[in-house]
């Protein structure tokens, strides 16, 4: 006589899934930006160098006070690259205020490989970062237009309530200091952290880059002078548009670095291609 045994349930087995996660438009401008934010970077830096100051105001010449300076002095008989924030002063030689040039120790804020043209060239300076400029503005109203007509940002970045509470928004915080990234389900949308701060480069950061920038212009002051009124006189729209500049720069480090981190081929793929792996627990299809 014999007796059947039962078999133990099979554990559930994961499998790879490749999912749809970015759109061919989010695809395309995101690496137009790419390109366009590096040649404004690189020309902007060259059009700092022409004057390496940061004032606050109407008014900013070489015998106004500036709380940010970045140059060259003589100390002990040699060149001394230094930058100064209020009365804080840093030697900061062989990357800003002095770097060199063909072998030479050559007064600049920043270094000849950080700028567009890698000489001194003002006006060459500004002919890329204008060109640039109206490239990424026209790049990021396709975004926009597209964004609101497919209803990408109220699907993919508006924030869920719960997702908004302090507990939530401190585990995630948490997890991503511990290098735990969203997996399986979860990994199909943006997390919290991820959707806030896309919300606040496109409703914050962006339009004040962009107010900045044309605040400068004489043409848009002669067309639109209350611009000036608002900011606080051009000085101060030169300040802003650097700091602005400078957020978005650090957000793009923290942005590549989580890429790299959470998994760098995977993250490219979906960007190139559209397609995301993820982990799910079933039978394989």
């Amino acid at each position: 006589m014999t007796t059947d045994t039962p078999h133990a349930p099979s554990a559930p087995r994961e499998r790879t899934v490749l999912i749809r996660r970015h759109a061919i438009v989010t695809r395309l401008t995101h690496w137009l930006n790419v390109l366009c934010l590096s040649f404004l970077l690189l020309s902007g830096l060259q059009i700092f160098n022409a004057y390496p100051r940061l004032h606050w105001g109407q008014y900013g010449a070489d015998a106004d006070p500036a709380f940010v300076t970045i140059g060259a002095r003589e100390q002990n008989g040699e060149p001394q690259g230094f930058v100064e924030i209020g009365d804080v002063s840093l030697p900061t030689t062989g990357v800003l205020g002095l770097s060199k040039l063909d072998g030479e120790p050559t007064p600049r804020a920043f270094p000849g490989w950080l700028t567009l043209p890698s000489y001194q060239d003002l006006a060459a300076g500004r002919r890329w970062h204008f060109f640039f400029a109206w490239a990424f503005v026209i790049n990021g109203l396709v975004y926009l237009a597209y964004g609101l007509w497919s209803h990408h940002f109220r699907r993919d970045l508006a924030p869920d309530p719960h997702e908004l509470t302090p507990r939530h928004l401190w585990r995630e915080v948490v997890d991503h200091a511990r290098l735990r990234f969203p997996s399986g389900d979860d990994a199909r949308h943006y997390n919290a952290l991820q959707k806030l701060s896309y919300i606040a480069v496109i409703a914050v950061l962006l339009p004040l880059m962009l107010l900045t920038g044309l605040t400068m212009s004489p043409g848009m002051d002669a067309a639109v002078p209350f611009l000036l009124d608002i900011l606080g006189g051009r000085q101060s729209a030169r300040t802003l548009h650097f700091i602005t500049a400078s957020l978005l720069v650090l957000f793009v480090i923290v942005h590549v670095a989580m890429v790299i981190l959470s998994g760098p081929w995977n993250n490219m793929r979906s960007m190139i291609t559209g397609r995301y792996a993820i982990r799910k627990e079933g039978p394989d299809a």
